[in-house]
């Protein structure tokens, strides 16, 4: 990694570990990560892909076009070091593309084709939970120092902790968005019971009854229709005007 201080490293370090921010952008995020790997490293191009929620590798960022079309066609193929470095949750270096053919008989002439002779791949994981991988690609053939493999494995592993804990946070803000909104329905529900018991003179239990039975005939959401009872009532006749 020559010509790179340790004050630049540092500074990327922070820079990837830094999800925390309330304008957080996931894409600019990883399009960053392949960008500055790519340039700490002295690699050609980068590229990076992460499982979506049925497992499969997307490409998500790459640091120039020609490798992103190379990685586009390493996900469509279903083979390639990401593939591997992904399913078997480690590190796939020092591969030397020309020799690769029979290990990825489809992948290995693409990228040879666009230029590329060698590719390294680091899973993005946390223990024993892989969310992705980062390639790097180079022009020419030759051994990445296991110094320097250390470190990019290390600048994957933080950028997964901020990803995970970034997706944990949505996540519970999701659960609280959810909470919240059943919360809100159910004070609606209560006062659409009384709206109706008042009505027609029912108990609140005969009340929710007869609600419950609209919604289930009309195939809507009780949440909704108590929201209409309550400030809406023209809009659900059926249930609001008084019984002769």
């Amino acid at each position: 990694m020559p010509g790179v201080s340790p004050e630049r490293l540092a500074e990327v370090f922070v820079e990837v570990a830094d999800t925390l921010v309330d304008d957080f952008d996931l894409i600019e995020f990883l399009q960053m990560l392949s960008t500055h790997t790519s340039d700490l490293f002295d690699a050609h191009a980068a590229g990076l892909l992460l499982a979506d929620q049925d497992n499969r590798l997307q490409l998500m960022a790459a640091s120039d076009e020609r490798a992103q079309m190379v990685e586009l066609f390493q996900v469509q193929a279903h083979e390639g070091p990401c593939q591997d470095c992904f399913t078997q949750g480690r590190a796939v270096v020092n591969a030397d593309l020309r020799n690769a053919f029979d290990r990825w008989p489809r992948f290995a002439p693409r990228a040879v084709a666009a230029g590329y002779r060698s590719v390294h791949a680091f899973p993005l994981r946390l223990r024993q939970k892989v969310i992705g991988a980062l390639n790097l690609f180079g022009t020419t053939t030759g051994e990445m120092p296991e110094a320097d493999g250390r470190i990019v494995q290390a600048l994957a592993d933080v950028a997964t902790i901020g990803l995970l804990q970034q997706r944990a946070i949505h996540e519970r803000e999701l659960l609280s968005q959810q909470l919240q909104t059943a919360l809100t329905s159910r004070i609606t529900i209560e006062q659409a019971k009384g709206a109706l018991a008042q009505i027609h003179g029912l108990t609140p239990d005969e009340a929710f009854t007869v609600l419950r039975s609209y919604c289930r005939s009309h195939n809507r959401r009780l949440g909704d229709v108590a929201t209409a009872v309550v400030h809406d009532p023209t809009s659900v006749p059926a249930l609001t005007s008084p019984r002769r």
